[in-house]
C-alpha cells in the first residue's frame, strides 16, 4: 500500500483548509490552528529564537504499517518544519511499551509528552463520561463520526477531560482505530447467528451488555494470544477492524475465517498531551504544536480509510469470507444497542452528551 505524505506546507494548508467539516463545525481551537499555518508560510517556516524543545510522542502499536505511525510522523514534520527545527520530536512506535497503561504513566511523569490512547484511559482517570464512546451503534459511519467528534460533542468531551483530571490530561486530536466487525468459525447475517457463540471482546460494561443481549458469550482473551485462541479454536469469534486483524493474520485461523461487517463500533482514540507541559510552553509553541496536532489528525484518519479498503482487499486474498454490510440484517443488529444506549445515558446523567451526538447525525 501506498500511503501519501505530508511534506509542503501548501499541501497542509489546502487538507486542513478543506477538513473537518468546514470551518463552521470546527472548534476555536481549530481555526486558531489553521491560522497559523497561514502565518508560519508566510515567514517562510522562520522562527524566532525560541529555545529547542525535545518532545517524544508514543503510541502502543510497533507496526509501522499502522496508522498511528503516519499520524506521529506527520507531527513530526510538521512540528519541525513550522518551528525551523526549534522543535525536535521523537516518534515511538510501541518501541517503549505496548502498554497504554505504562504509557499514561509515562505522560504522568513527564517521560513522553504525548500518546495516543484508548477513551478507557480516560475512565481510569475519573472521566466517567467518555465511557459514552464504549456504547455500541452510537455512530452511522465516518461522516457522523467526524461531525460529532470535530464539533459540540467533541468540545464537550475535551473540556470535560481537562476539568476533571485537574488540567493533566489536553485532548489534542480525537483519531480512530477504524470500524470494529464480527469475525468468527461460522458466518453471521443476524443477532440469533450470533446465540450461543463465544466472542473475544470487553466482560463488563456496555460492550458486554450488548454481546450478551444477543445470546452470545463474551470471554476474555489477550490481544497478544488471540491468534493462538483462535487458531486452536478455543474461541469461535471476535471482533475488531480490518487493519488490526489483518496485521495479526486472525482471518488465517479456522475460527477467523469468516468476517462480517457489523460495523458496530466506529472507534476513537485520543490523542492527548500533558496538560502542565502544555501551560509551560510559549504562545507560539503552542501554535505549531496545535498546527501538527490538526495536520497528524488528519493524516491518521486519511490513512485509516485507506487502510479499511486494502486491509479487506488483502483478507480476501489470503482465504477470508466476507460478508458485506448491505448483506446484513443491521436493523436487527443495531435496535438492541439503541436501548442500551438510551438506558445507559438516563442511568448516568449522560442523556445530554448522547443528544449531541445524534444531533450531529
Amino acid at each position: 500500500m501506498k500511503v501519501r505524505k505530508i511534506l509542503a506546507l501548501t499541501v497542509i494548508a489546502g487538507l486542513l483548509a478543506g477538513s473537518l467539516c468546514g470551518c463552521a463545525g470546527q472548534t476555536a481551537s481549530q481555526r486558531r490552528t489553521i491560522g497559523s499555518i497561514t502565518d508560519a508560510a508566510d515567514n517562510g517556516g522562520e522562527t524566532t529564537s525560541s529555545p529547542t524543545l525535545q518532545l517524544t510522542i508514543a503510541s502502543n502499536q510497533t507496526s509501522q504499517d499502522n496508522p498511528y505511525h503516519f499520524g506521529l510522523e506527520t507531527f513530526k514534520e510538521v512540528a519541525e518544519e513550522l518551528s525551523g527545527g526549534s522543535i525536535q520530536v521523537t516518534c515511538s512506535d510501541g518501541s517503549i511499551s505496548e502498554d497504554e497503561g505504562e504509557l499514561i504513566s509515562l505522560l504522568d511523569n513527564g517521560e513522553v509528552q504525548m500518546v495516543v490512547c484508548s477513551p478507557g484511559n480516560m475512565s481510569s482517570a475519573g472521566v466517567s463520561e467518555v465511557n459514552m464512546l464504549s456504547l455500541l451503534y452510537l455512530f452511522n459511519g465516518f461522516s457522523h463520526w467526524e461531525t460529532a467528534m470535530d464539533g459540540e460533542f467533541g468540545s464537550a468531551m475535551s473540556d470535560v477531560i481537562l476539568e476533571k483530571t485537574s488540567n493533566k490530561y489536553r485532548i489534542m486530536g480525537y483519531w480512530s482505530a477504524g470500524v470494529r466487525d464480527y469475525y468468527g468459525k461460522l458466518p453471521v447475517t443476524a443477532p440469533e447467528d450470533v446465540q450461543g457463540l463465544t466472542i473475544r471482546t470487553q466482560t463488563s460494561g456496555v460492550v458486554f451488555d450488548y454481546w450478551n443481549s444477543l445470546g452470545a458469550v463474551p470471554v476474555n482473551v489477550g490481544w497478544g494470544d488471540l491468534y493462538d485462541v483462535l487458531n486452536r479454536g478455543e474461541v469461535d469469534s471476535a471482533e475488531n477492524d480490518y487493519t488490526n486483524l489483518m496485521l495479526k493474520e486472525h482471518h488465517t485461523t479456522p475460527n477467523g475465517k469468516y468476517i462480517c461487517e457489523t460495523h458496530h463500533d466506529y472507534t476513537t482514540r485520543l490523542f492527548i498531551m500533558n496538560g502542565d507541559f502544555y501551560d509551560g510552553l510559549t504562545s507560539e509553541q503552542k501554535n505549531w504544536i496545535e498546527t501538527a496536532s490538526l495536520a497528524a489528525t488528519l493524516q491518521e484518519r486519511s490513512v485509516t480509510y485507506e487502510m479499511m479498503d486494502s486491509s479487506k482487499a488483502q483478507c480476501i486474498e489470503e482465504g477470508a469470507v466476507v460478508t458485506n454490510y448491505e448483506d446484513m440484517d443491521i436493523t436487527a443488529f443495531k435496535t438492541p444497542a439503541l436501548a442500551i444506549q438510551d438506558n445507559y445515558a438516563d442511568e448516568n446523567g449522560l442523556r445530554d452528551y448522547l443528544d449531541m451526538i445524534r444531533r450531529a447525525q
